[in-house]
């Protein structure tokens, strides 16, 4: 086995979520910040001033994230008793620590997310990377008292290299795969995690940014979904639903996580549930076919 090689191992042949539902949902709400100097990649005009300018707009667009737009989308899923999975920078961790520990001890998932969000994983060098993981983590539990259970990268983009590194910082799961619809256990020589992938239907930044769809496009698209879903052979799926601070944190918009949430909480065939909660239930299947 080389040092990016791994191998993996499937949770379950028939797998069931708790209560014997087949669909799990999750709130992923990108609480996030960037380093001094670098702004949002997107923003409300839609284009780059040009000569390398630094775009203040794109900035104060990006700040909101932090300070208004994360605020506003957790009280809406508190209103609804769900709890949220919080993919926070270690740049939030250090800034916001007070608010981050209220959310901890309120029942929210806190979740490794790099230290700031333009740190994309494949433009680091293999130092700058293992710096990112391990001053993330050091942040996060000066800020809650505890160190993350769970990973989720920027722009959900690593690698196995990068999955091996966070198994040794002692990561129990992460997120940054695509490719399968259930967990499953990578091994590698000195360690394992589990991958628990993503499904990407519901983002709400290219769903505005890159494709000018509207909030109520958004809740129709979750709606139609479900009840599609619903009406297919029964399976066993994860659906993500993606919230970030400075894009459906703004007034206008956030209603829609607010639809959601409403409409998932009344629904009852759903378990509304985080990744933490997902990795405890494979924990306690591998304890009952052992």
């Amino acid at each position: 086995m080389s040092e990016t090689e791994c191998e993996v191992q499937p949770v379950a042949q028939d797998l069931r979520w708790p209560g014997g539902h087949r669909i799990a949902v999750v709130f992923n709400l990108a609480y996030e910040m960037w380093s001094p100097g670098v702004t949002s990649g997107v923003g409300p005009m839609g284009n780059m001033l040009a000569g390398g300018l630094f775009d203040h707009n794109a900035d104060s667009y990006g700040r909101y994230n932090a300070t208004h737009g994360i605020p506003r989308l957790v009280s809406i899923l508190e209103r609804h008793d769900i709890p949220a999975t919080l993919m926070t920078s270690g740049l939030v961790a250090e800034a916001f620590p007070d608010r981050l520990r209220a959310y901890a001890e309120r029942g929210h998932d806190i979740v490794g997310h790099g230290l700031a969000q333009n740190m994309v994983f494949p433009t680091l060098s293999k130092q700058d990377a293992l710096h990112s993981v391990t001053r993330t983590t050091e942040l996060i539990e000066a800020a809650i008292g505890r160190r993350p259970q769970g990973w989720i990268s920027p722009r959900v983009t690593s690698s196995t290299e990068i999955h091996e590194m966070l198994s040794a910082q002692g990561y129990a799961w992460h997120a940054d795969v695509l490719d399968g619809d259930h967990p499953y256990v990578q091994h590698f020589r000195e360690g394992n995690i589990l991958a628990i992938p993503m499904s990407v239907e519901f983002n709400d930044l290219p769903h505005a940014m890159r494709f000018g769809r509207t909030p109520g496009q958004f809740v129709d698209l979750f709606k139609e979904a479900l009840a599609g879903i619903k009406a297919q052979p029964t399976e066993t799926v994860i659906l993500d639903i993606f919230a970030h601070g400075h894009c459906y944190g703004r007034p206008a918009a956030a209603w829609a996580i607010d639809d959601i949430a409403k409409f998932c909480r009344e629904d009852g065939s759903v378990w509304l549930t985080t990744r933490s909660e997902i990795k405890a239930h494979c924990a306690h299947l591998g304890k009952q076919a052992a």
